[in-house]
């Protein structure tokens, strides 16, 4: 059974012609996405603008597959199906309308639409000079979310895509994010280490793993209720806080040298994650004098 979203990559690709360069698939997509209420597709503003790591996840299994084939330059299909007619009406309607305004388009028309008409895209872009005039450069560099405050921030993943997430960091100018998990794994798309590293990496994010500030999977266990938790939690400020105060001053330095540092781990409610006891341990270390903030 073929994820929807997938349907909708084949679609546009099927819309235009079987082959798209993959510069044009990704600006297509983002396009297509602002036709929708609820996006099939999140986008970060990567080193050629948008760019969806769940499109090219999707893809990249696609290929295995044999629906798709991979050139240099290229995503050709290979499934003979037609996707546009499975689509739903309204999604039918976005890639027709798709097709009418942008067949034809090559990549650096494209490119330059889209940095145009969403420069928040544009912002990591080290292209843009190529596409944009002096006034538009200003505009995308207005756009940049910059900040002279330090602060600490913590940020859970769950429940959000990888791009969403980035974005959150990227709304912020966060400079360095700092996982906390004590195995940097996840059954969800995007937040294994080598992943978010990647993702990280590609908007100008630091990424470091400081796993021993961690909390071990057998205590994770037969977590039902805040109390389960609370109780978790006061083992973790008497045992692992206490042991790791040369990593929590390691931060703080991070903070003092980058600024804006974020600690990360899966939970969305702070009242049930540790990264919550491990920002407050950190703000009590004597030379702390910063904002904590929870995203």
């Amino acid at each position: 059974m073929m994820y929807y979203r997938r349907k909708i990559v084949m679609a546009i690709l099927e819309a235009f012609g079987g082959e798209l360069e993959k510069l044009q698939l990704q600006k297509l997509l983002m396009l297509f996405t602002t036709y929708q209420q609820e996006k099939s597709f999140h986008f970060v503003p990567y080193k050629f603008g948008c760019f969806s790591f769940q499109a090219n996840a999707d893809l990249s299994t696609m290929k295995k597959y044999e629906q798709v084939t991979e050139g240099e330059k290229t995503w050709r299909k290979l499934d003979q199906t037609s996707y546009w007619q499975v689509l739903k009406p309204e999604d039918r309607l976005a890639v027709t309308k798709l097709k009418t305004k942008f067949e034809g388009k090559t990549s650096r028309e494209l490119i330059r639409y889209t940095y145009v008409n969403f420069p928040y895209y544009a912002i990591n872009s080290t292209v843009a000079e190529r596409y944009l005039n002096t006034a538009e450069m200003e505009i995308v560099n207005a756009k940049k979310p910059l900040s002279a405050k330090k602060v600490l921030y913590t940020i859970g993943y769950e429940g959000i895509s990888l791009e969403e997430y980035i974005n959150k960091l990227l709304a912020v100018d966060v400079k360095v994010l700092c996982d906390v998990r004590k195995n940097s794994l996840s059954m969800k798309y995007g937040f294994n280490k080598s992943q978010l590293q990647m993702a990280c990496d590609g908007v100008g994010i630091r990424f470091l793993h400081i796993p021993d500030v961690g909390i071990v999977a057998d205590k994770r266990k037969e977590l039902n209720t805040q109390k389960d938790y609370d109780i978790l939690f006061e083992d973790y400020k008497k045992t692992v806080l206490p042991e790791t105060i040369s990593r929590q001053e390691e931060i703080l330095e991070l903070i003092k040298t980058h600024d804006r540092v974020a600690i990360t781990c899966f939970e969305a409610n702070i009242c049930q994650c540790h990264r919550k006891h491990l920002a407050e341990a950190i703000c009590e270390l004597p030379s702390f004098d910063y904002e904590l903030i929870h995203l």
